[in-house]
């Protein structure tokens, strides 16, 4: 018999079993409601692709009609068990009866075919993987093989021709095993990804409070020191005064590192208003001038009107982190421009600095918590700057080349002109 075994036909019976799987899985991942009707959705998606094979069949001769009918059947009472077999079967017989007329050698075959795999899903279910996809590919040619001869026992007129053996005895566990390995990954992956999602917060959560509680030991320890040299009698006052200024510094220094953490744990204030980011950034340059005078750090602008909407303390915080950043970022001193644009219905940033630059793993890592380039550094300041950046609808882009300087571009919508 001179045809091609892998033709179209098979192919197409592939693409209906492929794609109810996906559908099936696809279904649960996305709904968790579906999840409370896990019997009655692989019934529905296994009996698609039943009623498809049988319609678009591989091939038909004089005794037989042959598809990959039995592979969704073999899955839904697997994975669902007999009661979902049961229907399947069916659906199936039915759906066989309809098209093809009723044939009993079909009705006996497809009885083995249910009471056996019925009979297998038990075991099935409390093997692991590889044991799913062996015994599943084993039980599919035992299968087959048994009611080939249970046909030829049955009926004077069947024939067991080359189409039928490859179609019906040999494709079948191959596509069992692939099919099988498939859902087994995908039923993995919807299990994994929820533990995992819950171990990435619980990673989150104790590295900030690690580093949080390292940060904030270190002033409260010089807090504690000049208190205790507060306690001599014979202190000048002077020296108190002094001490008390460290104090302070020290206090001021441990409430920064909470706030930090406090505007990137706590959700954003719905408080929004216009901001004119011109008139902003103009106050955080000339508020922050001395400072920068101090480090030998020169200051340029060039502000250009523009109006966004959002959480003014928030925005100023932001900012006001990015060009500490430039700043610390030229220890030897050095030039910081600020740029503003409008173009497009968006407000364009730029600060640049001609500082030490960044590697590569710094720019992959800004933003994380804990992490940081500065040696005394936590990593809160980066973290509210693209927290706030986030609320804001913006985006954050840095360009940077190690000891030549960074650029970090910030893009936000502009506010509409009808927003109040």
């Amino acid at each position: 018999m001179g045809f091609v075994y892998i033709n179209h036909h098979v192919l197409d019976n592939l693409f209906y079993i492929l794609v109810s799987l996906f559908a099936y899985f696809i279904l649960i991942d996305h709904s968790k409601r579906m999840k409370q009707y896990k019997r009655t959705l692989i019934t529905a998606c296994m009996s698609v692709p039943i009623i498809l094979c049988m319609r678009f069949s591989i091939y038909i001769d004089e005794y037989c009609v042959h598809d990959l009918r039995q592979i969704p059947l073999f899955i839904g009472t697997l994975y669902g068990g007999w009661p979902v077999g049961a229907v399947l079967l069916i659906i199936t017989l039915l759906g066989r009866f309809y098209l093809y007329g009723f044939n009993f050698l079909t009705l006996i075959v497809y009885l083995v075919i249910f009471v056996a795999t019925a009979l297998f899903a038990n075991k099935f279910n409390g093997f692991k993987r590889k044991g799913k996809v062996l015994g599943s590919s084993l039980l599919v040619f035992v299968v087959g093989v048994v009611t080939t001869l249970i046909a030829v026992s049955f009926s004077d007129f069947f024939q067991v021709t080359e189409a039928y053996l490859f179609y019906f005895v040999i494709l079948p566990p191959f596509v069992m095993f692939s099919f099988v390995y498939l859902a087994e990954i995908m039923q993995d992956a919807i299990t994994i990804k929820p533990k995992m999602v819950k171990l990435e917060k619980m990673e989150v959560v104790s590295q900030l409070a690690a580093s949080i509680s390292h940060e904030v030991r270190n002033p409260l320890t010089v807090v504690k020191g000049f208190i205790d040299l507060l306690k001599d009698p014979n202190l000048s006052q002077d020296k108190r005064d002094e001490y008390i200024e460290h104090i302070n510094r020290e206090l001021q220094s441990a409430e920064s590192i909470i706030s930090d953490y406090l505007a990137f744990a706590k959700p954003a204030t719905e408080q929004k208003d216009p901001i004119f980011v011109d008139r902003e950034i103009s106050s955080i340059l000339h508020m922050i001038k001395p400072w920068a005078n101090m480090k030998s750090v020169r200051i340029s602008e060039e502000l250009s009107p523009g109006v966004i909407y959002g959480n003014t303390q928030h925005f100023k915080q932001c900012f006001l982190n990015l060009i500490k950043n430039g700043i610390e970022a030229m220890p030897e001193g050095g030039e910081l421009r600020v740029i503003s644009s409008t173009s497009k219905n968006h407000i364009t940033i730029k600060i640049e600095d001609s500082g030490v630059g960044m590697t590569k793993e710094q720019l992959s890592r800004f933003g994380e918590p804990y992490y940081s380039s500065k040696e005394k550094g936590t990593g809160l300041g980066s973290m509210v700057v693209v927290r706030t950046i986030q609320t804001m609808n913006g985006t954050l882009d840095i360009n940077s080349v190690l000891h030549k300087g960074t650029t970090i571009t910030v893009k936000l919508p502009e506010m509409e002109s009808n927003v109040c």
